[in-house]
């Protein structure tokens, strides 16, 4: 279990969303705190409208939301008002996305769809696509580094689509439902996976699932029911012990 002595790299108080005015106002999110510390893999739970995929991305900073405060590795980007004047360059630098499905660009190889994200924060061709096959080597996939997305099997597109999600070396990584589309076997691995890169990169790493058999991969398990958390449940997770470290 990660030491909670360190200063957070998420913390969400007294969170709220709604949506609409009035007698029609939906209130998504209701009193919301967070707290999830470096090398922490935490769950997010909940049945479906209980506002989880919301929570996920006020904290992306994709959604405003209505009130509360948001602190993103140790900065205040949201205090009632976005703090911060460029939200796309602060995802850019502090936040990798992992969604259900890898979404890969199906006109790039394996090492071009990592090397895009570094692209755009400014990377030159080389540099971008040095980078990407490190991490491709990182998370044992370099073999297929050269293979189109329609080759790649399930397993194989989702590590890619991690290695995209690191390009940038984030501090907070945001996955939802990222075990959905593959059997158990590989649910369990991509879960190991995301707890090695949260420990070996002092990263925070908040998951959505309803996936019951990954439950003991988790540190802390938050429900949502109706806008609030029910739950915080604290998992006893054995510290693992790097493989081999990152890629600087």
């Amino acid at each position: 279990m990660p030491q909670s002595d360190k200063d957070p790299v998420v913390r969400i108080e007294h969170l709220s969303k709604h949506f609409g005015e009035g007698s029609a106002q939906v209130d998504a999110l209701r009193d919301i705190n967070m707290t999830v510390y470096p090398g922490q893999v935490v769950g997010l739970m909940g049945p479906s409208g209980s506002g989880k995929t919301t929570l996920l991305n006020c904290i992306a900073c994709i959604v405003e939301p209505s009130g509360g405060r948001i602190t993103l590795d140790g900065a205040l980007v949201y205090d009632d008002a976005w703090l911060k004047s460029d939200l796309r360059r602060l995802r850019l630098d502090k936040i990798g996305f992992i969604f259900q499905y890898p979404n890969l660009l199906p006109f790039l190889d394996g090492t071009d769809n990592v090397a895009v994200v570094l692209n755009l924060a400014g990377y030159g061709r080389s540099t971008a696509r040095e980078r990407a096959s490190q991490l491709l080597e990182y998370l044992d996939v370099a073999h297929r580094k050269h293979a189109m997305p329609a080759q790649l099997s399930g397993g194989e597109a989702q590590r890619v689509a991690i290695a995209r999600a690191l390009a940038n070396r984030p501090r907070i990584i945001l996955a939802d439902e990222p075990t959905a589309p593959l059997d158990s076997e590989r649910a369990r691995i991509v879960m190991d996976l995301l707890r090695r890169i949260a420990q070996e990169q002092d990263a925070a790493i908040i998951v959505v699932t309803h996936d019951e058999m990954i439950l003991d991969r988790f540190d802390h398990i938050y429900r949502l029911r109706d806008g609030r958390l029910e739950i915080d449940t604290e998992k006893a997770m054995p510290p693992m012990h790097p493989s081999h470290p990152p890629p600087e």
